[in-house]
């Protein structure tokens, strides 16, 4: 940004109330316009236009799925620096601001209600919905693949579901902890570990996206078909990230990106899928780096859906 006018165009382009409040938004993680709109209190066209603007000058970036467009700060360059070290001058006591904090925190409660509503609707029949159209085998076989002759002291599986990676890498660690929100999902998940017989794994309710600290580090995080339940998967990633030790891993399985608009209006899902260049720059923000990628095209070409499994490996050896 060395030229005058561009710089110029940038500032006039951050130098407005409402479009202040959306940097100010992005800054806390990826936001649909939907729920932009939602929180500001103003019609979808004039957010749209606010945001094009941002969008426009470098400000922010912009990443179509499907019907929906998620929206988040330019995470390098000119405009993601100025928009930063405005945000860092902003009070935080302002009171629109805070207004804007609560809305946030609001929808991102009612979004976190419905999830769990569908969990409970389906915690018993997970496995089985989980499999269908997907290379399920394949992908299994990948992630015993990837702890080939290892027993780790620690494996924390993030979003645990009914239990299934406990069980199945139940050999290649000495410590299991699997953490998941769904009450009827982790009850579910703690009647198949002891069918199993699995006693060096247990289960607990918690918030994935803000880790307890008393589950310790791992040094290896599984997050299974998780992310894309999330609007903004990169601050899961980040959040997770402080929970691996200096030089450890992570296993993340999720869809390739997609169409399948109804998997979001019936299954809960808040992203159709992950593309490489996010997972890349999600890790990189979090001090990751993409060691491997593996694509599971389906069985069912018409019907089915990519899976992928990224290895994720620290690029320190200091913690975050």
């Amino acid at each position: 940004m060395n030229d005058t006018a561009d710089l110029v165009g940038v500032l006039r382009a951050a130098g407005e109330t409402t479009r202040l409040r959306l940097l100010a938004l992005l800054a806390d993680g990826e936001q649909s316009v939907k729920d932009l709109t939602e929180i500001l209190g103003q019609s979808q066209p004039r957010v749209s236009r606010h945001l094009k603007l941002l969008a426009d000058a470098g400000l922010i970036t912009r990443n179509a799925e499907g019907a929906w467009a998620y929206y988040g700060l330019a995470p390098e360059g000119p405009g993601g620096d100025l928009a930063r070290w405005l945000i860092g001058r902003l009070s935080a006591d302002d009171a629109e601001r805070l207004r804007d904090r609560q809305r946030l925190e609001a929808v991102r409660l009612n979004q976190a209600e419905q999830a769990a509503a569908y969990f409970a609707k389906v915690a018993d029949s997970w496995d089985l919905l989980r499999s269908l159209h997907v290379p399920e085998e394949a992908v299994e076989a990948a992630i015993v693949e990837a702890m080939q002759g290892r027993v780790v002291d620690t494996l924390i599986d993030l979003g645990t579901g009914t239990g299934r990676m406990l069980e199945l890498l139940a050999g290649h660690y000495r410590r299991g902890i699997g953490i998941d929100a769904s009450r009827e999902m982790i009850a579910v998940a703690r009647a198949k570990l002891a069918s199993c017989a699995i006693g060096h794994a247990q289960v607990r309710l918690g918030d994935i996206a803000d880790v307890d600290a008393g589950a310790g580090r791992a040094d290896v995080i599984v997050i299974h078909q998780v992310l894309h339940y999330f609007d903004d998967p990169g601050r899961v990633l980040a959040q997770a990230r402080r929970a691996l030790k200096p030089g450890g891993e992570m296993l993340i399985v999720d869809f390739a990106p997609h169409g399948l608009e109804f998997l979001r209006s019936h299954h809960a899902h808040r992203r159709l899928g992950l593309s490489e260049a996010q997972m890349a720059g999600w890790a990189r923000a979090a001090g990751l780096q993409v060691s491997e990628l593996k694509s599971f095209p389906p069985t069912n070409p018409t019907e089915g859906l990519t899976v992928c499994l990224w290895r994720l490996t620290d690029e320190t050896d200091n913690p975050i």
